[in-house]
């Protein structure tokens, strides 16, 4: 369970920032955050990881260093851990992850595993498309998908 919450004011709307004494836990998109009266508590990790994400969305950071604590099975892990290595402005199809993590006939699961990211942006599921090149599901909505991307230089239309 995550101690320490924050909100950040960012381009796609608020966002709630969640972590523990270990690492960051959770980003939470507009439509999954509550800003009633939950106590905020903030800590080092939840600022890092706030500066961090204030300068991606101000094109100043392609890359989180903020350490994180995730929590999932070890196929998510596998998963979310290959989301990490998608480059900034780069795409990969779910295909292509579970071809990386030696399930190559495991594009739908991999695809349940992205859904189930409990760190978006920080873990770039949003960097995931469908093999026809399309944008397929992603939690916080396509539209926030396609802005995301549009931030990193890629033209959908």
């Amino acid at each position: 369970m995550s101690e320490f919450k924050c909100t950040l004011a960012s381009p796609i709307g608020l966002l709630r920032l969640e972590a523990t004494h270990q690492g960051l836990t959770a980003v939470r998109f507009p439509h999954n955050v509550s800003v009633s009266a939950e106590r905020t508590i903030h800590n080092p990790l939840v600022a890092e990881a706030k500066q961090q994400l204030s300068a991606y969305f101000d094109g100043k950071l392609d890359t989180f260093s903020v350490p994180l604590d995730w929590c999932g099975t070890a196929f998510q892990k596998s998963v979310w851990l290959a989301l990490t290595k998608i480059r900034y402005g780069d795409t990969m199809t779910y295909a292509d992850i579970a071809r990386a993590i030696g399930r190559p006939r495991s594009a739908r699961p991999v695809g349940g595993a992205a859904g189930k990211n409990p760190l978006p942006i920080i873990v770039p599921c949003h960097r995931v498309i469908g093999s026809d090149g399309t944008l397929t599901g992603f939690t916080g909505g396509l539209d926030i998908k396609m802005r995301l991307l549009q931030l990193e230089g890629h033209n959908f239309f």
